[in-house]
């Protein structure tokens, strides 16, 4: 017990690590494209802002410029007159430069101050090399973008116009817009995670319970069931394993119903020559009566050794279910072997022997398959016959079938026992049975031999008139024969 409960909790640790490594790595998975998605959706926004306060800035920029571009002369004077003309351009800072990065106006200069100063900005620099820049950075939810333009008069520049602006409501909605993103992401995230725990908990229970009944049909409780709903994998896994467990329930009871009466019958010719045995060493007895009694020991151990060699066939037959020795051969010389072989019992028990066997067919069987088959029907005829009754053995042709009909006047079959017969060791009449030698086997055999060679075995029984078997094989046509039709 120790062990087993070992194994179980090795197994569900097998499975517990399974089940968290398969989610984990489903979480990890959407967690790695969710982040993705959010660095994507944080990146075409800054984007966006970037492309639209470019665009803004540098046409501010450039209206200042064609504007300052307009004057006579670029002085400090005119360049403030020119800003003064132009009106709000809505920016923090703005400077005007002449050719030589001289501030010519300043918008953070106090007014009517008179300072001589340079603006060295990068964006001025590149400005006055004759081209247009704009930057842009985003920075503890603020946003500060930078411009500037050269001032061109007659193909010359003669100065550039600076901008500067500082955007904290534009920096604050980026940020306002990347922390939704975010907690959309992580809510996503969550709400994935709760999905899988949720999923894999109901997957968990479902295939516990397939778990839980393979352990209870290993305990050997083969009628249990496995009850899942739904429509998916499992359900089908649990549909199979539910026939699985039928399929072995009816071998394990054919199986113990097959040792039980294996061992019942068995016992009984064991049981018989034990009791003579004994008889003859307890009891002083002249010659001719333990002569007797050893003739009787003789017959239990020639029954006995009847049944092993019936069971061994029986097995036989179930084990090797493809026939690969099988042969075309016509039923009429093994049937008449066997009645030949039989004879000297039927005239014993006054049984007249009637056969019929001119429409005889080629078949595909393993010839002593057939022999057994006819040996075990022709036996039965005669042993379950009335004295100075009839047994009939005909041979026709039913379309692509061979029919093989044997037919006694005996006592018959109940209707209740016509079932049963083809089971192993099932005998109607239990005590004339004995009498006769017989085991219960030899129809199963029967059965067995016939269905490996494709072929089918039906009874009809009147009780007081008679048994009737019909035995039907595929009919094998040689070339000889269908030239002929």
């Amino acid at each position: 017990m120790a062990i087993i409960s070992e194994n179980k909790k090795h197994s569900f640790k097998i499975y517990s690590s399974t089940q968290l490594r398969y989610a984990l790595t489903y979480v990890i998975l959407t967690g790695i494209v969710l982040l993705f998605l959010n660095l994507y959706c944080s990146e075409i926004s800054q984007r966006l802002f970037y492309q639209n306060k470019q665009t803004s800035m540098l046409e501010k920029a450039q209206l200042a410029a064609n504007e300052v571009a307009s004057l006579d002369v670029l002085t400090a004077s005119t360049a403030s007159a020119a800003v003064n003309k132009i009106g709000t351009l809505k920016v923090t800072r703005l400077i005007i430069t002449d050719a030589h990065g001289m501030i010519l106006y300043d918008s953070s200069r106090e007014t009517g101050k008179n300072e001589t100063t340079y603006a060295l900005f990068p964006q001025i620099i590149t400005a006055l090399e004759g081209n247009d820049v704009f930057t842009w950075q985003y920075q503890d939810s603020a946003m500060q973008s930078e411009a500037a333009t050269p001032v061109i008069h007659y193909d010359t520049v003669a100065g550039c116009v600076y901008m500067m602006e500082y955007d904290p409501q534009q920096g604050q909605l980026i940020h306002t817009l990347q922390s939704n993103i975010f907690t959309i992401t992580v809510l996503l995230e969550l709400g994935l995670l709760l999905f899988s725990i949720i999923y894999a908990s109901r997957f968990s229970v479902r295939l516990r319970k397939i778990m839980s009944s393979m352990r209870i049909i290993q305990s050997g409780n083969y009628s249990h069931k496995v009850t899942l709903g739904g429509h998916d994998e499992l359900s089908f896994l649990a549909m199979e394993f539910n026939d699985l467990t039928e399929r072995l329930k009816t071998s394990e009871d054919k199986r113990r119903q097959f040792v039980s009466d294996a061992s019942h019958e068995l016992k009984t010719p064991l049981a018989s020559i034990k009791l003579l045995s004994d008889s003859i060493l307890q009891n002083d007895m002249d010659m001719e009566t333990i002569r007797e009694f050893v003739d009787d020991i003789g017959n239990e151990a020639d029954r006995l050794n009847r049944m092993t060699l019936k069971l061994l066939e029986l097995t036989k037959g179930e084990n090797n279910p493809e026939i690969v020795d099988a042969e075309i051969i016509y039923l009429s010389p093994t049937i008449q072997r066997v009645v030949k072989m039989l004879s000297g019992i039927a005239e014993s028990s006054q049984i007249t022997i009637d056969m019929d066997l001119h429409d005889d067919c080629p078949i595909l069987i393993r010839e002593d398959d057939l022999y057994q088959i006819t040996f075990n029907l022709v036996e039965n005829g005669i042993k379950y016959n009335t004295p100075g009754g009839i047994l009939r053995i005909s041979i026709h042709r039913q379309e692509d079938m061979t029919v093989l009909r044997i037919a006694d006047t005996g006592v018959g079959i109940p209707p209740e026992a016509i079932e049963h017969v083809f089971e192993r060791f099932y005998r109607v009449d239990k005590a004339r049975a004995r009498a006769s030698g017989g085991s219960g086997l030899g129809l199963a055999i029967v059965r067995s031999m016939v269905e490996r060679n494709n072929g089918e075995i039906h009874l009809q029984s009147t009780v007081g008139k008679g048994t009737t078997f019909t035995v039907e094989f595929p009919s094998f046509d040689t070339e000889e024969e269908e030239e002929e039709v």
